[in-house]
């Protein structure tokens, strides 16, 4: 029996071993332990190549390093010419920085918030802020609806030439604005102009455009919306051959028109690109300062006067430059204020 017993007990023995080796381990609850293990099987958390190869620590700070250095000149530029100015425009615009700071920069007194309540009490400024609201008001949606009216026509209703007019759209974008206000100056010289010559053709008197102050600011904006429209048209041109066609052609098998398919598929399918195109023209009309600039300087009697244009009076021609930084915040601010607006009332429906 004895010897029964002992060799049953390494038998009995073998099997709860295996058995207990072939069960299933209890789940660890707490994660702890298996976790380790699983992230360096499935290699998450090693830093890798943009081909996918892992890199060793040794080879990891040098592969760092290399990022910093290819950065350097990019940081290097940005902190020089971009961060460091904004940073020192907003503490001029707590000084009396002027011309004699140019040198002695610490010289210049800590005047607080005179500046900008001296802003609002500024009859000029006022006057800068409400050509600029006037310009934008009626700029952007001339900007924008004849960009998306040009993209529409270029992509579905003119089949020839299409590259001519996309090229002739554009090209106002990139040429000189001295180009352009030659070109705008013929075109609205009372006596020897386009509009004039063709105004004597049917008997009538061109007035004089840029010297009126009622009309001066229209021209002005006629201007910046011919020049500004190909971007537009540009962008409205991608976000329409984005559409899928088979939208429009359900639409089509549904019974839906021309102006019903463009209201109700191809205008909701554009609100993304719409508001883009919408915040970014109505923040360079705030920023308008080329167009009066170059073709009436402000005038006549300060109709044409932007917060833009005023600013660079203040800063370089009376060297008032913590009242004009005081002018850049504002705008600014006014900027900011008007961007979070329209991503605010057009966030959902985007969506």
């Amino acid at each position: 029996m004895s010897g029964t017993t002992s060799a049953e007990r390494p038998a009995s023995g073998g099997r709860a071993v295996a058995d207990a080796t072939d069960a299933p381990a209890e789940p660890d609850l707490t994660g702890k332990s298996a976790a380790p293990s699983i992230r360096k099987k499935a290699g998450l958390g090693a830093r890798t190549t943009s081909g996918g190869t892992r890199l060793r620590p040794d080879r990891l700070s040098r592969h760092n390093l290399a990022g910093w250095l290819y950065s350097t000149p990019f940081l290097v530029f940005f902190g020089t010419f971009m961060a460091f100015p904004i940073v020192a425009t907003l503490v001029m615009s707590f000084t009396d920085f002027r011309l004699r700071n140019v040198t002695k920069p610490f010289d210049a007194n800590f005047v607080g918030l005179e500046n900008y309540s001296k802003l609002f009490g500024d009859e000029q400024f006022l006057r800068a802020l409400l050509n600029t609201g006037y310009f934008v008001v009626l700029g952007v949606p001339l900007t924008v609806g004849s960009g998306l009216l040009a993209a529409v026509l270029l992509n579905s209703g003119i089949e020839r030439f299409r590259t001519f007019f996309r090229v002739g759209f554009y090209a106002p974008v990139v040429t000189a604005i001295v180009a352009v206000a030659v070109v705008w100056r013929f075109v609205l010289d009372p006596s020897e102009g386009l509009i004039a010559g063709l105004a004597r053709e049917v008997g009538l008197t061109a007035p004089d455009f840029l010297s009126s102050e009622v009309l001066a600011m229209p021209s002005l904006i006629a201007m910046a919306v011919w020049r500004n429209m190909g971007t537009s048209m540009v962008l409205f041109l991608a976000g329409l051959q984005a559409i899928p066609t088979e939208v429009r052609e359900a639409a089509k098998i549904d019974g839906a028109g021309v102006f019903q398919e463009f209201r109700r598929v191809t205008v909701p399918l554009l609100r993304p690109t719409m508001l883009y195109v919408t915040v970014m023209t109505t923040i360079g009309f705030l920023n308008v300062f080329e167009e009066p600039f170059v073709m009436t300087n402000g005038g006549p009697s300060d109709s044409t006067l932007t917060v833009s244009l005023l600013m660079y009076r203040e800063g370089f021609n009376f060297f008032h430059m913590g009242y004009a930084s005081s002018m850049a915040y504002t705008l600014f601010v006014i900027i900011l204020a008007v961007t979070l607006l329209q991503l605010r009332l057009l966030k959902d429906k985007t969506k």
